[in-house]
């Protein structure tokens, strides 16, 4: 069992599972790049008291299962992971990202998949994540 979280004045336990979809939902993402993606994303929860619990992803998408800190807007700490993922991949692989996006062409789509993860056992969802296939072959 997942043992609660305190900060100052509060006591939780937040989950979340979190799917970016790529835009044109085109199968770009690589194992390298998902392995690349996964530090930054590590980075942006720290800075917000989160915690990235579970991370892979297909090539077309990734999921992410986020231990959440209460003080967190959600929409704003998704567009921070969303934007920091994307600088990323789009300058350490612009050779393999733009054969596919073009000029200034968003990685990601603007919509994004948030549950909460109350409901299914966080083994479940963990396993779930656990068993994605990774990016398309090659690098």
């Amino acid at each position: 069992m997942t043992q609660l979280r305190s900060g100052s004045h509060v006591v939780f336990k937040i989950h979340l599972h979190i799917v970016f979809v790529t835009k044109y939902r085109r199968e770009v993402l690589t194992q390298p790049m998902i392995d690349t993606m996964k530090p930054v994303l590590e980075r942006v929860l720290s800075a917000n008291q989160s915690i990235l619990t579970e991370f892979n992803g297909e090539p077309d998408h990734v999921h992410l299962l986020i231990d959440l800190h209460p003080d967190n807007n959600i929409s704003d700490l998704v567009a921070s992971l969303k934007s920091a993922s994307s600088r990323v991949i789009r300058q350490e692989f612009k050779e393999e990202i733009d054969k596919v996006y073009w000029g200034k062409a968003k990685l990601w789509h603007d919509s994004k998949c948030i549950v909460s993860c109350g409901g299914s056992p966080l083994e479940t969802v963990k396993e779930y994540i656990q068993n994605q296939s990774g990016g398309r072959p090659g690098r």
